[in-house]
């Protein structure tokens, strides 16, 4: 049964992958701007996704099994094709309520660089997730002689939805997510770490977007999961489809938020970076409760600034904290968007129903926020 999930996984995450524009198209599926919601005023790259930075790839893993009680999974993201461990890339991290499990920040706070890929996943999987980065890690070409490893894993507790306690996440399921890793377009909504999210109440998952600055691109993946008063284009939608009090347990919940950008940055501005994130969930109407996870991870993807393993010394040109503020700008716009992906694409699961969409659509309507 096991194997056949992870087929039936990697199917849909192939197939989502492949028809991943005709879902933002489809009237059942639409994406923000197919809805004429357009935060902010940056451009967008041409996937509008976190792949939109050149070299970034994504891959899911889908685990369904209605039976058995299981919706969960698995989202890699890989800053760049080739060795991480001995071509690390700078870092930066914030955490905003700290109620979470992440695994690996303290190495990223300290030194400020990654060194593995980057695994979403579900609050007890988070050992198993990275029992397979570190498999993973060890047997690439070159790392021979690596007896340490600080593998990035975050999560979300998808137990609302996900019989969580059965555990079924293991090392080959990590394996296929990093296998399957590619740039282009990204699947959103009941794929991967978001298979059994919800957010503000209603059926959630993961979402994407991006913004160009000046010669640079900056994208956003996040796994959505937290509660608020949800605010669409700054209207209270919770409110008008009286779904604040619809939230079964409350606001609490996560948000993990994985940034990336091409721009040379220093592992100082990408933790400036990341808390600006956070400004995005605000927007949304997220108010990082108590009971919320809330974490923030941003590297740069920059050849130049890529640390060789061992190295002593590093020549590089980075950007000044005056060129900032034009990504602080990018990431809020990213994440507010992402956000609102993420409830779009979502479907039904259980007593979890998606947004309304077409309700979303009149209450905006109304409020004259729409792009036409």
């Amino acid at each position: 049964m096991k194997q056949s999930l992870i087929q039936l996984g990697l199917l849909l995450v192939l197939v989502c992958s492949s028809c991943r524009s005709e879902e933002a198209a489809s009237v059942s599926s639409p994406r923000a701007r197919d809805l004429g919601i357009t935060p902010g005023h940056m451009a967008t790259g041409a996937f509008n996704a976190i792949t939109d930075v050149p070299g970034v790839l994504v891959g899911q893993l889908t685990l369904n099994d209605a039976d058995k009680g299981i919706h969960t999974g698995l989202t890699a993201i890989l800053p760049h094709s080739g060795n991480l461990y001995q071509e690390k890339v700078p870092a930066g991290f914030f955490q905003a309520n700290g109620y979470g499990k992440m695994m690996g920040i303290s190495q990223i706070i300290e030194l400020g660089e990654i060194e593995t890929p980057i695994l979403l996943t579900n609050t007890l999987s988070v050992p198993e997730t990275a029992a397979g980065v570190i498999e993973w890690t060890l047997a690439y070409p070159g790392n021979e002689k690596v007896r340490s490893v600080n593998a990035v894993v975050g999560e979300t507790n998808d137990g609302r939805i996900n019989d969580i306690r059965q555990r079924v996440i293991d090392k080959a399921d990590v394996l296929s997510a990093i296998r399957v890793a590619r740039s282009g377009a990204v699947a959103e909504g009941n794929v991967g770490a978001g298979t059994g999210t919800v957010a503000f109440g209603f059926k959630a998952g993961i979402g994407t977007a991006s913004r160009k600055i000046d010669n640079y691109h900056l994208g956003v993946l996040l796994q959505a999961n937290y509660g608020g008063d949800l605010h669409i284009a700054g209207v209270p939608i919770g409110r008008k489809l009286k779904a604040v009090e619809a939230q079964k347990t409350g606001p609490d919940g996560s948000v993990m938020i994985v940034i990336a950008t091409d721009a040379p940055m220093s592992d100082r501005n990408l933790k400036r970076l990341a808390k600006r994130a956070m400004l995005g969930i605000g927007r949304t109407g997220g108010i990082m409760s108590n009971g919320s996870g809330d974490y923030v991870l941003a590297f740069s993807t920059a050849a130049e600034l890529r640390r060789g393993n061992g190295a002593k010394t590093l020549d590089v040109t980075e950007l000044g904290n005056a060129a900032m503020s034009g990504f602080f700008a990018a990431v809020i716009e990213a994440t507010e968007e992402a956000v609102y992906n993420a409830l779009f694409a979502a479907k039904a699961v259980g007593d979890f129903k998606p947004i309304p969409k077409k309700r979303v659509v009149e209450i905006l309507r109304r409020h004259n926020v729409l792009q036409q």
